[in-house]
């Protein structure tokens, strides 16, 4: 699914709303710079599938951000739920492994409205310590991502999210169809927060990043739309 305009390259994170309201004011700010909203886990599980209807208002495009990985039957069937919303986008985990993929991406391309799943490699928030001492992973952070955005490949995904860092890596491996999806994108004034491995919107883009999510940096900014716009701006340059 490949970004049409500068807009459609930005997905707003729409998480840390208390209230419905709030997030169709966050929507209502924004759309005008944001092309893809994503719903993660927090939001989805607060306020259930009417979250979906609030972005479904807006020009823009719907991003489930579910990270669905159970073994290949429960995530099929999770997919052909989450297809019922009619959703662009849909993440499911990569080590869930080869065959969960496959189930996964069957599932979808049988909905009515087959969203592009996309595969999660290593989360954003986890670094070569945490690899190494606490997951045991015997092999390097970028190491790990190509191998996982390689299976997904075979698998039949249609994209992956990995971190900027991982870009140089992994996108001399993947078609040039595949949709790569890149978090904890920052403006160099921005905080970093929680998140270990990130970049500006040029360098990601620069490196083979398609669709670049950022979150706090604009939902909680004092003026959301200002900050929206400003990315839009990094990204048309």
């Amino acid at each position: 699914m490949a970004p049409r305009t500068p807009r459609d390259r930005l997905a707003l994170a729409l998480d840390n709303s208390d209230t419905i309201e709030s997030v169709a004011t966050m929507v209502a700010q924004t759309s005008e710079f944001i092309g893809v909203y994503k719903i993660g886990l927090e939001l989805f599980v607060k306020f259930g599938p009417a979250i979906i209807d609030v972005v479904r208002k807006s020009d823009s495009k719907i991003f489930l951000d579910l990270k669905f990985h159970d073994i290949p039957n429960t995530v099929a069937q999770a997919v052909t739920a989450a297809c019922g919303y009619s959703v662009d986008y849909l993440t499911i985990h990569t080590q869930g492994g080869k065959a969960m993929m496959e189930a996964a991406q069957k599932a979808a391309q049988a909905s009515a409205h087959p969203p592009s799943v996309l595969g999660v490699t290593i989360l954003t928030s986890l670094s070569q310590q945490a690899l190494d001492q606490e997951l045991r992973v015997c092999l390097d952070v970028s190491s790990m991502v190509k191998h996982l955005a390689t299976l997904a490949m075979k698998s039949g995904l249609g994209g992956i999210v990995c971190s900027a860092a991982d870009l140089p890596h992994v996108r001399p491996v993947l078609p040039a169809s595949c949709t790569i999806v890149t978090p904890g994108i920052r403006l160099p004034e921005n905080e970093v927060n929680d998140q270990q491995r990130i970049a500006t919107p040029g360098d990601a883009i620069n490196n083979g990043a398609t669709l670049l999510v950022i979150g706090r940096p604009i939902t909680q900014a004092a003026h959301p739309a200002k900050a929206a716009e400003q990315f839009l701006r990094a990204v048309e340059n």
